[in-house]
């Protein structure tokens, strides 16, 4: 009985974490998305500007997963067919984040939109840099050991943004130092493949996964 008591406790610590971990990467994704539109603007850079968007993107993934950790006191079928949905929502982000990345990277690159060195638009990417891993660890400990799944499809997406940050830092200073503006959306659009794989494999993981 004890044992019963102390492992309740342990799931809903658990499930406690991953609500206030998807309510931070909403929030932080959306405060993000204004300063990165915001310093875009100032700057006359397109890259800024959709990384700011892509971040508003971002946020589905993190408002999926409020969705999904807000909703109690069901049962093994409810919780099982609830996790269910929740990963098919997320692997379906991946293909709306994925489009909208390969849609600017060609655009980019033929209109030859050169981003705009700016230093505010630098300090943005660095802390996301910083922020993202963290969360994205953060995530995967926390998914694996409630077994859900979503989560852990959540954390790729937090990932994904920790790639997005690292690709819009290397050409915002290969831009500014370099003078090499192609940087970014070469680099944007390695990723965007890699995020149409991931929602592939989060789809296919729903199908298979025994939760």
């Amino acid at each position: 009985m004890t044992d019963d008591c102390t492992c309740c406790e342990q799931q809903e610590k658990l499930h406690g974490r991953a609500l206030l971990l998807s309510y931070f990467t909403v929030g932080y994704n959306v405060l993000e998305g204004v300063a990165s539109i915001a310093a875009g603007a100032l700057a006359g850079s397109v890259a800024l500007v959709g990384f700011g968007i892509d971040s508003f993107i971002e946020s589905i993934s993190g408002g999926v997963m409020i969705w999904r950790f807000s909703q109690r006191g069901l049962t093994q079928a409810e919780e099982t067919k609830v996790e269910a949905k929740a990963v098919k929502l997320v692997g379906w982000s991946f293909f709306i984040l994925a489009a909208y990345i390969l849609f600017e990277a060609a655009k980019k690159l033929l209109d030859r939109e050169i981003p705009q060195p700016s230093l505010f638009g630098i300090i943005v990417a660095a802390a996301s840099l910083i922020i993202m891993p963290l969360l994205f660890v953060l995530k995967q400990h926390t998914g694996r050991k409630l077994g859900s799944h979503s989560l852990v499809a959540d954390s790729r997406q937090t990932l994904a943004c920790t790639l997005m940050s690292a690709a819009l830092l290397l050409g915002l200073l290969a831009n500014k130092l370099f003078g090499l503006w192609q940087a970014d959306p070469i680099v944007g659009g390695f990723i965007g493949i890699w995020l149409v794989r991931e929602g592939i494999e989060t789809l296919r993981r729903r199908e298979l996964c025994s939760c």
